[in-house]
């Protein structure tokens, strides 16, 4: 039997399927029986990511243990979670399982080595930026990752905000002015570090796509990978950061 890819999801549920849509979009099928085998979990009442870790919300991660199981207990071989934020607890889950876990962080971040890029800005949530998910791993690599000021990233995250609650014209208004200042003093590359982010800025991010990373896209491909190599296709690596 091939191997099934387990995806953990509900992180929000857009974004969930933003990434099952982009699995089938990159993935070289000519027919249904060439598509990759998923199997998706997308029980959307995890506690908020940011919530708990800016304001001492409720933990997120019984939930996420609680639905890692429910993907180990149905046979997935490789497991991709589409959130960026719930990277913070990326140690405490792979601890839970022995499925084979594939980092977002460390896939984008693998992306923007593999480009040679030198300098990025980063459109995430709070939590990821205060957390320094991204931060932390590129400047090992000589990566400048600007970070937005106080103010900016309160609009970030209300456009994300927004674009939860399916206002999507606030959440591109709240955003595009940010991305409009940091290319008039020259920033030409942009980290989407929250998977709602590649849904809000779509439209530029498809009229520009060198200037744009979309951490979803890069966890999609290593997954692809993963499957090609687990299924004798292709030799790949280990998503080990570069």
């Amino acid at each position: 039997m091939k191997k099934i890819l387990g995806m953990l999801g509900g992180m929000g549920p857009g974004a969930t399927a933003d990434a099952f849509s982009k699995l089938i979009n990159n993935t070289g099928a000519k027919k249904d029986q060439e598509h990759i085998p998923v199997i998706i979990v997308s029980i959307p009442d995890i506690p908020d990511r940011t919530e708990n870790i800016i304001y001492s919300g409720p933990s997120p991660l019984p939930a996420m243990i609680e639905y890692l199981k429910i993907l180990e207990n149905a046979g997935v071989s490789c497991i991709i979670m589409p959130c960026n934020t719930a990277h913070f607890w990326y140690e405490d889950l792979i601890k839970e399982t022995g499925i084979h876990f594939i980092s977002i962080i460390n896939a984008a971040c693998n992306k923007i080595l593999k480009d040679n890029v030198k300098k990025v800005a980063l459109l995430a949530t709070t939590a990821t930026i205060q957390t320094k998910l991204y931060q932390n791993k590129l400047s090992l690599h000589g990566v400048e990752c600007i970070e937005p000021d106080e103010m900016n990233q309160y609009k970030i995250m209300q456009s994300i905000i927004s674009y939860k609650s399916g206002d999507f014209r606030k959440a591109k208004e709240l955003i595009y002015p940010y991305i409009n200042k940091l290319k008039s003093i020259g920033v030409d590359k942009f980290v989407m570090g929250c998977t709602e982010i590649p849904l809000i800025l779509e439209d530029i991010s498809k009229d520009s796509p060198g200037q744009f990373i979309d951490a979803t896209e890069a966890l999609i491909n290593e997954a692809i990978d993963w499957y090609s190599y687990s299924n004798g296709f292709k030799e790949i690596g280990n998503n080990q950061l570069i």
